[in-house]
């Protein structure tokens, strides 16, 4: 049961699926809580392997609206010395001049412009990525995964995401060429997000 309205075939606004109450209870501020949410990427490595990595600080706020998903607004800042690919050498190159530069470009920033309930539990988030002082649109695919109250009375709601970008369109254009074709380092990064984000109290 997806938690926004969604529109009928004629394109018109339809009643929300599910209790109104139920619905409306969702409603409101959420701050992502770091310590059940991933920020992560994929990247292809000397063209046979994935590497995984992910953000270890970040902070990032969510607006949802039970009735009408266009309303709803996510924002997310991200710390880029925090990488870890679980290579400290890798995690060093890549805070470097040759990738994200974390000295003069210490965040990497996302602010939504348009939501929309693609039906049932999917939805879809686009919004303006920035990283090296570049912004170009990106467009999430969520999941929504539910909501719960946990035992310290936190009223939560999960979602899992994921994107493709071409990192060379935001400036990270570095590469390494190999002796049997292709490049080190894939242009196309999958991004990976679970969310887990807290209700902030009325």
């Amino acid at each position: 049961m997806g938690i926004f309205s969604r529109k009928d075939d004629t394109g018109t606004a339809a009643a929300p699926a599910g209790t109104t109450p139920e619905l409306a209870a969702l409603t409101g501020e959420y701050t992502l809580d770091p310590a059940h949410t991933t920020i992560g990427f994929v990247a292809r490595h000397a063209m046979v392997t994935n590497v995984k990595g992910s953000f270890k600080e970040f902070s990032g706020t969510l607006h949802l609206d039970g009735a009408d998903p266009s309303a709803s607004t996510a924002s997310l800042d991200v710390t880029m010395d925090s990488i870890d690919t679980g290579n400290a050498d890798r995690d060093g190159h890549l805070k470097s001049a040759d990738f994200f530069r974390t000295d003069e470009f210490p965040q990497m920033t996302f602010r939504s412009t348009k939501a929309e309930a693609l039906g049932g539990d999917d939805y879809r988030v686009t919004g303006d990525l920035t990283i090296l002082g570049t912004t170009k649109p990106l467009t999430i695919d969520l999941e929504f995964n539910g909501a719960a109250k946990d035992p310290f009375g936190n009223e939560r709601v999960g979602f899992e995401g994921k994107a493709e970008i071409l990192r060379s369109e935001w400036g990270l254009s570095w590469n390494a060429a190999l002796e049997t074709g292709g490049v080190l380092v894939s242009d196309k990064i999958k991004l990976n997000f679970d969310i887990s984000a807290i209700k902030n109290a009325a």
